[in-house]
């Protein structure tokens, strides 16, 4: 048990924000199963179930429950997942041709002046 005012005080926070991060992962774990229960059911609530489940996300990136990359990478997994379920599948689009680049004028360069070393002062 600490003994120092602050260091009484930082147990007292730490637990509060312990608290607030379990509730967080709790509701997002919640949400990202409810996600999955709909899209193996396939039904009409699986839209709503994946944009709980995106905000569920975000507040835990907001929070910093969980780091910003990572909510990025799940979020575009379940739109991938949403969509799969859906029955959209990805198709492959046609290779586009590039169009040539204009012709760059090769003539003679001109020669870099040198700068001349700058004077140095002297304070009497």
């Amino acid at each position: 048990m600490p003994i120092i005012k602050s260091a009484k005080k930082r147990v007292r926070t730490a637990s509060k924000a312990t608290v607030r991060n379990v509730k967080t992962k709790r509701t997002l774990k919640t949400a990202l199963k409810s996600f999955h229960a709909s899209l193996t059911s396939g039904g009409k609530k699986s839209a709503e179930a994946k944009s709980k489940a995106q905000s569920a996300l975000d507040k835990a990136g907001k929070k910093n429950v969980m780091h910003k990359n990572k909510v990025a990478r799940k979020q575009k997994q379940l739109a991938a997942q949403a969509k799969a379920a859906a029955g959209v599948k990805k198709t492959a689009s046609k290779p586009v041709a590039k169009k040539a680049a204009p012709a760059k004028k090769t003539g003679a360069k001109k020669p870099v002046a040198k700068k001349a070393p700058a004077k140095k002062t002297t304070k009497k």
